[in-house]
């Protein structure tokens, strides 16, 4: 979308059994101003189905047309994903440009990546949505080509001319398919690496603007990390498409690492959620999810729901989750506070994150072992080791070597097996 200001009309079809409508329509015009365009007002309708051919009935179109001419707008913005041929029939019937939700968000995620991996991604989504919609083209571009005499060659340059533009679309979502996959495999040999060093692994996950970046900072600042490893936190949608990682530095010589990734947003384009699937991946690869939820939100239940059902989507399944009910001073909430499989914080305030790196600790490191070792004094890089990664107890020098009491890791219990001298 251009720079300069656009101002738009939006647009969108109430089905019967469509309860969150309205928090839909509110979240449209959010994401139109997070593309810096203007909303001068919107047009709906209650239907039972979406209409084939036009989305919205034959009349309303009538109708949305006076509402733009009369708003001085100069773009209408649908609140579902068009077909090709719907986007034609409007655009012709309309006389202006028309976009629908998933171009907006993409739109949005293509301004926001920062990284190469999120550029990949975006642009992949954006081929993958542009090619059928090409192709559902055909015809008009047909008839641009046409001339009085409509002649057969004439009739033809449009085609030919999409022909090209769809080789040229392929051959690059080829080249960034490929791309993608050289980018997952370096994040594979990543994570292996890191599951060889044994450190438990958190993953932050929710819908766009819960507070995801917010809890990394507040957490990162609790346990004393330097400033620079602060991530980029602000009140708007998708302020981060990027995966941060950052490792968690505990007393007792604990850690775990905390990745945070892109947040959700109801409607999500399918394509975004398929090029996404490897930053994703590093969720479903956690230790522990910690799903951020504004409850300050009247919608924070749905919000919920539509993560779920992502996180699904992308094969995360079956990690164990905490709900972390966010902006909980927002809500009038007393806090902090646990409650079922949830823990109420305001991370903003850095209320509450105390009680959540306990739970963290519990859940993460409940498979810690406590037992006594004596290492021989020829084994020093083994008594520095555990000083570095494990929390010592008690330190005695026998004969034999160093007898230690020390508490460990599952992985470096079985490491250091055969020094083991009972509990």
């Amino acid at each position: 979308m251009d720079e300069l200001q656009e101002k738009a009309v939006i647009v969108g079809v109430q089905l019967q059994k469509d309860l969150h409508f309205a928090y839909g329509m509110e979240e449209l015009r959010n994401l139109a101003e997070a593309c810096n365009v203007e909303v001068a007002g919107e047009v709906t309708q209650n239907l039972e189905r979406i209409n084939p051919s036009h989305y919205v009935g034959s009349g309303k179109v009538e109708e949305i047309k006076a509402f733009y001419e009369e708003s001085d707008a100069n773009l209408v913005i649908f609140n579902d994903e068009l077909s090709p041929s719907q986007i034609r029939n409007l655009e012709e019937d309309l006389e202006c440009k028309v976009i629908d939700r998933t171009m907006l968000i993409l739109d949005i995620f293509s301004r926001r990546a920062k990284t190469r991996e999120a550029q990949v991604q975006v642009e992949l989504a954006q081929l993958q949505y542009m090619l059928p919609r090409l192709i559902g083209l055909r015809a008009s571009l047909g008839r641009q080509g046409g001339s009085s005499s409509g002649g057969v060659a004439n009739r033809g340059a449009g085609e030919t001319k999409l022909e090209l533009d769809r080789r040229k679309i392929e051959e690059q979502i080829s080249k960034l398919h490929k791309e993608l996959e050289h980018i997952k495999d370096q994040r594979i040999t990543q994570r292996k690496q890191r599951t060889k060093k044994g450190m438990p692994v958190v993953s932050l996950v929710g819908y766009t603007n819960a507070g995801k970046s917010t809890v990394m900072n507040g957490l990162l600042t609790k346990t004393g990390q330097n400033e620079e490893k602060q991530v980029f936190e602000k009140d708007m949608l998708f302020a981060t498409l990027e995966t941060s990682v950052r490792q968690i530095r505990l007393e007792d010589n604990k850690s775990f690492l905390l990745t945070d990734t892109v947040g959700f947003v109801s409607k999500l384009p399918h394509h975004l959620v398929k090029a996404f699937r490897s930053t994703l991946e590093e969720a479903r690869n956690a230790d522990l999810l910690l799903h951020v939820v504004d409850v300050s939100n009247e919608e924070h239940r749905y919000m919920m729901d539509v993560t779920n059902l992502t996180l699904q989507a992308v094969g995360v399944e079956n990690v164990p989750t905490l709900y972390v009910f966010n902006k909980s001073d927002l809500a009038g909430v007393r806090y902090p506070a646990i409650n079922g499989d949830g823990l109420w914080i305001a991370a903003k305030e850095g209320v509450g994150l105390d009680e959540l790196l306990e739970v963290i600790k519990k859940q993460i490191f409940s498979d810690y072992v406590t037992c006594r070792m004596i290492v021989p004094f020829s084994r020093g890089d083994v008594v520095a080791y555990l000083n570095e990664h494990a929390s010592i107890h008690e330190t005695e020098y026998e004969e034999d070597g160093t007898l230690l009491k020390v508490e460990l890791s599952r992985a470096d219990y079985d490491r250091y097996e055969q020094f083991v001298i009972g509990n």
